[in-house]
C-alpha cells in the first residue's frame, strides 16, 4: 500500500507529520492541504522548498507557520487585504506553540526547545483548520 493510500483516513494534521519525513515544514502543511488547493505536489513542493528552517535558516518565521499562511491565502483570498486573517492565524500558532521563530522554536541561544518540527507542523495544521 503506497503512503497516500494509507494516510487517505489519518487526521490532515497527522498526514502533515507524515509528510514532514521527507520535506520541510512549510512543504510538509502545503502537502497536507493539497487536496483543497487544487495545485500539483510538485508546485507546491517548489512553492514551499525555500522555507526549511524557517525563513533566513532558523533566523525569523517558522516555515510550518509560513506553509499554513500560503494555504490560508490560496484557500481564502478574495481581492481582499488578508491581514487580520494572517494575523490571528499567527496568534493561534503562538498560543499552541509558544513562539513563530524557528530559532525561538528550536531554542537557538537558549537551549530551551518550545516546540519540536513535528508539533510545529501539527499545530500550524490545527491552527489554519481552526479557521477555515
Amino acid at each position: 500500500m503506497e503512503l497516500n493510500e494509507t494516510m487517505s483516513g489519518m487526521p490532515r494534521r497527522e498526514r502533515a507529520v507524515m509528510y514532514k519525513r521527507d520535506h520541510n515544514c512549510c512543504q510538509a502543511v502545503l502537502l497536507a492541504f493539497a487536496p483543497e488547493l487544487g495545485i500539483p505536489e510538485e508546485k507546491l513542493l517548489a512553492m514551499g522548498a525555500c522555507f526549511g528552517s524557517g525563513m533566513g535558516s532558523m533566523e525569523e518565521t517558522c516555515g510550518a507557520l509560513c506553509g499554513a499562511q500560503m494555504a490560508q491565502g490560496l484557500l481564502k483570498f478574495d481581492n481582499r487585504r488578508m491581514n487580520p486573517q494572517a494575523s490571528q492565524l499567527r496568534t493561534l500558532f503562538e498560543q499552541r506553540c509558544g513562539a513563530t521563530r524557528c530559532k525561538d522554536l528550536k531554542g537557538v541561544g537558549t537551549g530551551r526547545v518550545l516546540c519540536s518540527c513535528e508539533d510545529c507542523v501539527r499545530h500550524a495544521v490545527e491552527s489554519l483548520e481552526e479557521m477555515l
